[in-house]
C-alpha cells in the first residue's frame, strides 16, 4: 500500500444540507478535489496531461460508506492512494477524517475506479507507463 496523500478541506455553508450536516454527495466532490491535488503533487496536471497525451481519466465506478457526519466549519483531512493498478484503470481508495478534541474520526471512505480514455473518442486505452509509475 502506498502512503496516502492528505488534503485539507474546510466545510462551508454551501456544503451542508437543511439539517446542518454535509450533504452526502459532497463527499464525492471532496474526494475529487483530493485526487486532483494528489495528481498535481506528483507532477500530473490533468489539463496538461490531456493536451500532451491525448488521453484523460474518467470515473467509471464509485462506492462510499458513511460513518459520521461533518458539520459547518469542520476541517477534514481527505486522503487518496492507489489501491489497485491495471493497464487501463485504477482503483483509488479514499477517506475523509475529522480530528476533534484530539480524537481522529473516520467520517466516510470509499473507492473510485478511474479509466483511461482517448479524450476525443472516449474509447478506452492504456494508461501511459509514466503515469502508472508515478502513482505507485
Amino acid at each position: 500500500m502506498t502512503t496516502p496523500f492528505v488534503f485539507p478541506i474546510r466545510i462551508y455553508w454551501e456544503d451542508t444540507d437543511a439539517g446542518g450536516i454535509v450533504f452526502y454527495a459532497n463527499y464525492l466532490k471532496f474526494f475529487e478535489r483530493a485526487r486532483t491535488e494528489w495528481l498535481r503533487s506528483l507532477g500530473i496536471q490533468q489539463q496538461v496531461l490531456k493536451e500532451e497525451s491525448g488521453g484523460m481519466f474518467v470515473v467509471s465506478e464509485t462506492q462510499i460508506k458513511y460513518f459520521s457526519p461533518a458539520r459547518l466549519d469542520d476541517l477534514l483531512e481527505v486522503t487518496a492512494h492507489t489501491a489497485e493498478a491495471g493497464r487501463a484503470s485504477l482503483v483509488l481508495a479514499q477517506q475523509a477524517w475529522l480530528t476533534l478534541d484530539g480524537e481522529r474520526k473516520l467520517l466516510a471512505e470509499g473507492t473510485i475506479r478511474i479509466g483511461w480514455v482517448d479524450s476525443n473518442t472516449l474509447k478506452p486505452g492504456r494508461i501511459p507507463a509514466a503515469i502508472l509509475e508515478a502513482l505507485q
